[in-house]
């Protein structure tokens, strides 16, 4: 480091310097001709002085030309250093911007999504889809929200929503999957000591199993013509899992989602004539994160696997 400052700038590098180029002597270049000296770069880079001396030396050598003079206050760079400051400084923006676009890229290929459903969805038709989910992404970690609460997607209680009703707020986005059909169903030992009912008037003289403060199957019965008051019913639970446990169990005859019965042996479904109307489902999200790559990626995997579920009940 030891030429005149007016040194003509080098000719560029053959291909063969640049196959075997070592771009973190450009880092080390720019730091020095920053800093003005070895040991003002050493410092701004937390090296060795003698490692980036090393480093100046060796771009010198592949570019065939010295890079800086040395002086009793520090280095002052040659008409070279001058020359090929600016494409430096882009190499190290390019190299800057490319690892931020790994870093990114790399950070979309992973993080976490909110998901809530009601207990039901979440305890019987959920795990399957989300166990090939996470052999699809691993990168993906789902949480998943087991709640008969209707989650608020606008305070942002969960990212995605997996919902009976369709969501009316306009900041959502929402997607019809499908519809929930529901049917009577009984253990085939409740069954074989209380007898299979064949019409549904026969349902007065079985142990049914209701809910508790919830009206829903009240209203059902009502709008099947058969009005009946809690008290028709032996059992009453306003959980819905523990609704479905009692099914399981053989307690009496109930009414459940249909996508249940494959998680039960031995429970079957009965009077099909009832013709109880399905329940609609949807997908929600909100508006804002849609577009969010991972969110985006566990929309489309429960719109695609969800309505599948639902045919294969």
């Amino acid at each position: 480091m030891s030429e005149p400052p007016d040194t003509p700038a080098p000719p560029p590098p053959s291909g063969a310097a640049l196959d075997h180029f070592d771009w973190r002597l450009v880092r080390s270049f720019l730091a020095v001709l920053d800093a003005g000296s070895l040991m003002g770069a050493a410092r701004r880079l937390h090296a060795q002085q003698p490692t980036l001396s090393r480093h100046v030396a060796e771009l010198e050598a592949q570019l065939g030309v010295p890079l800086f003079e040395r002086t009793g206050r520090g280095v002052t760079p040659t008409a070279a250093a001058l020359a090929i400051a600016e494409g430096a400084r882009r190499m190290r923006d390019g190299a800057g911007a490319l690892l931020h676009a790994l870093a990114a890229a790399r950070d979309a290929e992973r993080g976490t999504v909110r998901l809530t459903a009601s207990r039901v969805a979440a305890t019987w038709l959920l795990p399957p889809l989300l166990a090939r989910l996470r052999e699809a992404e691993p990168g993906i970690e789902v949480e998943l929200v087991a709640s008969d609460q209707v989650s608020n997607l606008l305070r942002r209680e969960a990212d995605i929503a997996l919902r009976m009703v369709r969501p009316e707020q306009g900041a959502l986005v929402a997607r019809r999957l499908g519809e929930v059909r529901l049917t009577a169903a009984a253990h085939e030992r409740y069954l074989a000591r209380a007898g299979t009912p064949r019409e549904p008037a026969e349902l007065g003289r079985h142990a049914l199993i209701g809910l508790d403060r919830d009206d829903t199957v009240l209203r059902g019965f009502a709008a099947m013509g058969m009005p009946v008051t809690r008290n028709a019913f032996a059992l009453r639970t306003d959980d819905q899992v523990a609704y479905g446990q009692l099914v399981a169990a053989g307690a009496g005859i109930g009414f459940v989602a249909r996508y249940c019965l494959p998680h039960w042996p031995g429970v079957l479904p009965l009077l099909p004539q009832l013709g109880i109307p399905p329940l609609p489902c949807w997908l929600a999200v909100h508006r804002e994160i849609h577009g969010n790559r991972l969110v985006r990626r566990v929309f489309d995997f429960l719109a695609e696997a969800v309505p599948a579920a639902l045919e294969e009940d």
